[in-house]
């Protein structure tokens, strides 16, 4: 028995597969519906025999699946975990250990390391002193925005 599969049988399927992705959210099922979308349009520019069209389907999914959880996934976790990270920062104490001078930036220095550093460069409306303990109140690129709190 000798099975053909056109183009179009081959589109249908990937769109399918995607569409179940929507309802069967493992995120799995999305990847074999890219790589059938990748045989159709394959399938639609060249002809090819069944067993390549599925050996096709089987390297493209199994790509388009690595491509997601070996690169995609990890940067977009790096940034949110950035992203949290910056956020938890808010609310740490500091304490002065260079006065700003001018144009010049003061330095905070942590108990414990923000974001992998103990000392940090601060920006701060009011009047400081050295020892006095300040509080982050944003991150502004390598440069903390700090308040002195009562």
């Amino acid at each position: 028995m000798d099975i053909n599969m056109m183009y179009w049988h081959w589109l249908v399927l990937g769109i399918l597969l995607i569409i179940g992705e929507i309802f069967i959210p493992s995120f799995t099922i999305l990847w074999f519906g890219l790589g059938a979308l990748v045989v159709g349009v394959a399938g639609l520019l060249f002809k090819m025999p069944f067993t390549v069209q599925v050996l096709l389907w089987t390297v493209s999914s199994v790509a388009f699946t690595v491509l997601w959880f070996r690169v995609i996934k990890p940067k977009v976790d790096d940034r949110n975990n950035d992203s949290l990270a910056r956020e938890s920062a808010v609310g740490e104490a500091g304490q002065v250990i260079k006065l700003p001078a001018g144009q010049s930036n003061g330095k905070l220095r942590f108990s414990t390391p923000v974001l992998g550093q103990d000392e940090w460069e601060f920006n701060c409306d009011t009047q400081v002193k050295l020892g006095d303990r300040l509080h982050i109140k944003e991150i502004s690129g390598n440069v903390l925005v700090v308040t002195k709190l009562s």
